[in-house]
């Protein structure tokens, strides 16, 4: 359960935006999301290896 405290005279907006940034740095929903289905553990070594390639391309793009 997130607990936000609002200080006196803080304007509700904030205090929301507070309580969202909040939450999505917990990961609930990214949770929730990845247990609707199972995927297998080969196939999750298998997207990693695949973005880590992505990202060390690009990267190798720019130096270069």
């Amino acid at each position: 359960m997130l607990i936000i405290p609002i200080k006196d005279g803080e304007n509700i907006d904030r205090a929301l935006k507070r309580y969202k940034r909040k939450f999505d740095k917990t990961g609930t929903v990214r949770q929730l999301r990845a247990r609707q289905a199972f995927i297998k553990p080969s196939v999750v070594r298998r997207a990693q290896v695949q973005k880590a390639a992505y990202i060390q391309n690009l990267r190798d793009n720019i130096e270069g």
